[in-house]
């Protein structure tokens, strides 16, 4: 599997602990995967509720006793908003470990492939700092939310159910970050990065 965290060189010996960043690595790699497929399995879901009402939608405005029957699901606009939200924060885990988050290497491409790794290190440790903050700042509101019982308008969904999946993925994008800050050490300890995309 691409980007479980096998080096795709030798490890010096001077590497911070590289069998174990390998391991972890794996283990990762392989939960960043199952938290994207699940973000995807709800996109999905929230794709097809939005398709559904809107031919619902479109189906009943026909002159037609049968038809007459269908309209748009109720709340589907809380639904979408809801669960996109939430897949978007389990893709993150993903994207991070799988370097897919936008950088712009046009200033540091000069310093090669171990200074360009020393950088991702650096900016991998900021990354995970702010995830934390921003993590704990959700989890605040999620306890505002729960303690006014805030309800979403039509479907009376409690607000703070989507904070909790906010709060997952994001604790698990600052694990994920928090693991490349180790193998952005060994990279720029060893070979740097490696060439292309991917882990």
């Amino acid at each position: 599997m691409k980007g479980d965290g096998d080096q795709s060189h030798a490890a010096p010996s001077w590497a911070i602990l590289p069998e174990a960043e390998a391991f972890f690595g794996l283990w990762i790699g392989r939960f960043a995967d199952f938290l994207a497929i699940v973000g995807g399995i709800v996109l999905t879901g929230v794709t097809l509720t939005a398709v559904a009402s809107i031919i619902g939608r479109a189906l009943s405005r026909i002159d037609m006793a049968l038809l007459e029957q269908l309209g748009p699901i109720p709340g589907d606009f809380e639904i979408v908003s809801i669960g996109a939200g939430v897949s978007i924060f389990f893709f993150m885990a993903w994207a991070q470990f799988n370097r897919g988050h936008v950088t712009v290497d046009i200033f540091v491409s000069v310093l090669g492939e171990r200074g360009m790794a020393a950088i991702s290190a650096l900016m991998n440790l900021v990354l995970t700092i702010a995830v934390i903050v921003l993590a704990q700042q959700l989890g605040n509101g999620l306890e505002d939310k729960r303690r006014y019982g805030e309800t979403s308008l039509i479907l009376q969904i409690p607000l703070w159910y989507s904070y909790v999946g906010g709060m997952i993925g994001l604790y698990s994008f600052a694990l994920v970050s928090a693991y490349t800050v180790w193998r952005s050490l060994n990279e720029a300890l060893g070979a740097g990065e490696p060439q292309g995309d991917g882990a």
